[in-house]
């Protein structure tokens, strides 16, 4: 029998030993690290300590001030300063999906804690949106007025209305997605902080109920959004929030709620080849897969395969193996779906293409499509594809995410990017006089905005760096958003990404430490044994810090559960664990709940000094 991970790791090597033959080596990591810092750039409201992009300042100030209501926070949509509430919630949702998916790459790369502070700086705005059980508010800023003027989110001059839902005014679409990403949010901050993880799950269940009980398109009730984000439907969302809700809680009625519905929403109707912030199908599709496949269907079976269906189209259709009807493609090999911003939908494609192969491969199952089987790898191959195109690997050598690799769009259709910051230029540019004195600049923006994924390409592989041409040059959290994980997932196999990612700003290089293997650290009466090792190092000033992993591997025949290890002389971060009540005592994550004979699992931690002490408290 062949050892199909053999033959994966052969395929990958040969894969990347083609890549370097023409000049293709990305660093998937350095990826991670620029587009983690868009999402800083495009904070509003009073910008923490540790900001590391420097050129922006606070803003937003007195966002809600007129309504009565605390809107301070969230993000700028894109190139402009509207908080568009539909995008936002899409975004923190597929921030949260990623770190569910690929926390431990994450950790390896010693992101998690800056992709949860991105998560966070969206979810603790939707607490202030979601006033009142039966109130959300889903807008701040007005496109029309905003757009009238070229200034920072500093200077700005244009009004701050606030707009929002209640039962006379619903929105199902946004107050779905807005309970999706609660949910997706509580699972991603479970290990690492219960009290936050139930309060998101609380506003979650209560967005969801005011969702299906009030029901309406959200633009009916705020219309300015509507020539900026037209929502399509909102059965999706209702379908989306309720799986999210499904996985976040296993209350069956979650899942009863998705069956149920699954013909009069569309779930199992719709065969998409499209995955973006207006339509949540194929991601409903794949989710509820994935409860197929972990055997947890039931009495729900032949529905959910009617689900599986549908997420099988869409992984056909994106593979080109679907009969002919599939999604386009440019000459180049670029998911082609929409003229407006297409990058982001090949990014959350392939976010989506990446995870639906690791739910294939781990029922050991395929994807039978009507012109092939495909092989799970075979998927992954494919999502690397569209994000190597968006990295460099395409007909005019260009990298789409802003700041990465030596050749990046550099007249990006960006207020803040394209004018001098705050800090350098302290007097106030008003909004007309941007216009004249920066966006009409030929020279290249004053700051890079790191990690922006523009819109790219047309049908034709052509781009025009051009601060007007907004359709191919302005980055937006929706197309950024996919990408966190998909990177997480692809460093995780590639060989060539286990560099830690270059420094940007506002980071401390790494000293030059060779990595130290990992050698048994003790061994209790348990049947567990420790495997201890240094996997990177930096220095802050005169001090060293050292980013430990610890392997728990199951020596025994027989499966530990609630298993409990005592940290003593831990000083810094640790990642992996929960705490439990008792000082120093820490738990294996809830989706950890058996260590299976000779299976392992692991956690790090990072600090200055010496290692902690590790040791077995208990187990069963």
């Amino acid at each position: 029998m062949v050892n199909s991970r053999r033959v994966f790791a052969a395929f990958v090597l040969a894969l990347t030993i083609i890549d370097a033959a023409f000049g293709y080596n990305f660093n998937y990591g350095d990826a991670l690290d620029k587009s983690l810092l868009f999402f800083e750039a495009q904070r509003s409201g009073k910008l923490p300590g540790n900001q590391r992009v420097k050129w922006r300042g606070d803003s937003g100030l007195t966002d809600g001030y007129q309504q009565k209501v605390n809107l301070v926070g969230g993000y700028y949509d894109a190139g402009d300063h509207v908080k568009f509430g539909l995008p936002m919630a899409y975004s923190v949702t597929m921030l949260s999906w990623g770190a569910i998916e690929y926390g431990r790459s994450m950790m390896d790369l010693n992101q998690m804690g800056h992709v949860l502070n991105a998560i966070k700086w969206g979810t603790d705005y939707f607490i202030k949106a979601h006033s009142q059980p039966n109130v959300l508010w889903g807008q701040v800023g007005d496109g029309d007025s905003d757009h009238y003027c070229w200034e920072r989110a500093e200077d700005m001059t244009t009004p701050r209305t606030a707009y929002k839902l209640d039962t006379e005014h619903p929105g199902s679409d946004l107050a779905g997605e807005t309970a999706a990403a609660m949910a997706a949010a509580s699972l991603a901050f479970r290990p690492y902080n219960s009290s936050y993880s139930d309060l998101l799950l609380v506003h979650a269940k209560q967005l969801f109920w005011f969702a299906d009980r009030f029901r309406g398109l959200f633009t009916d009730s705020i219309p300015c959004a509507k020539e900026f984000y037209t929502s399509s439907g909102y059965s999706d969302e209702l379908l989306w929030a309720a799986t999210w809700l499904y996985r976040a809680t296993k209350d069956e009625s979650y899942l009863k709620y998705v069956v149920d519905n699954a013909a009069t929403m569309g779930g199992t109707g719709w065969a998409v080849k499209e995955f973006s912030w207006d339509n949540k199908y194929a991601g409903v599709q794949i989710l509820l897969s994935k409860v197929l496949m972990d055997g947890h269907g039931g009495a729900y079976t032949a529905t959910l395969k009617q689900y599986q269906a549908k997420a099988d189209y869409f992984a056909c259709a994106c593979h080109q193996k679907n009969d002919g009807y599939n999604a386009p493609m440019t000459p180049g090999g670029l998911l082609y779906l929409h003229e407006w911003n297409n990058l982001q939908y090949a990014a959350s494609a392939a976010f989506l293409l990446a995870v639906y192969s690791d739910y294939l491969s781990a029922a050991k199952s395929m994807l039978t499509c009507p012109d092939a089987k495909v092989q799970p790898h075979e998927l992954l191959t494919f999502a690397q594809s569209q994000a190597d195109y968006i990295l460099g690997k395409n007909p005019k050598s260009m990298s789409y995410i802003v700041g990465y690799s030596q050749n990046y769009p550099i007249h990006v259709h960006h207020r803040g990017a394209s004018i001098a910051s705050i800090s350098a230029l302290h007097s106030v540019v008003g909004c007309v006089q941007g216009f004249d004195a920066w966006y009409h600049r030929p020279e290249a923006n004053p700051n890079i905005v790191h990690g922006g994924l523009v819109g790219g390409p047309d049908k034709n592989d052509n781009f025009d760096d051009d601060r007007s041409n907004y359709e191919q040059t302005e980055t937006t959290l929706s197309g950024t958003a996919p990408l966190i994980g998909l990177f997480s997932k692809l460093h995780s196999i590639n060989s060539n990404s286990a560099a830690r990612p270059s420094p940007t700003e506002g980071r401390t290089n790494p000293n030059s430490h060779p990595k130290v293997p990992a050698k048994p650290y003790e061994k209790p009466g348990a049947p567990v044994e420790f495997l201890h090792s240094i996997t990177d190092s930096w220095t802050v000033g005169r001090i060293s810090y050292y980013r430990h992993k610890v392997t728990i591997k199951n020596m025994s025949e027989k499966s530990i559960t609630d298993l409990k290890l005592a940290i003593e002389n831990l000083s810094g971060s640790l990642w992996g664990l929960s705490p439990t009540q008792n000082k120093n005592i820490y738990e294996l994550p809830e989706w950890i709940k058996v260590i299976k004979p000779g299976s392992e699992c692991s956690f790090v931690y990072v600090q200055g000094g010496p290692q902690a002490k590790v040791s077995v408290q208990s187990y069963h």
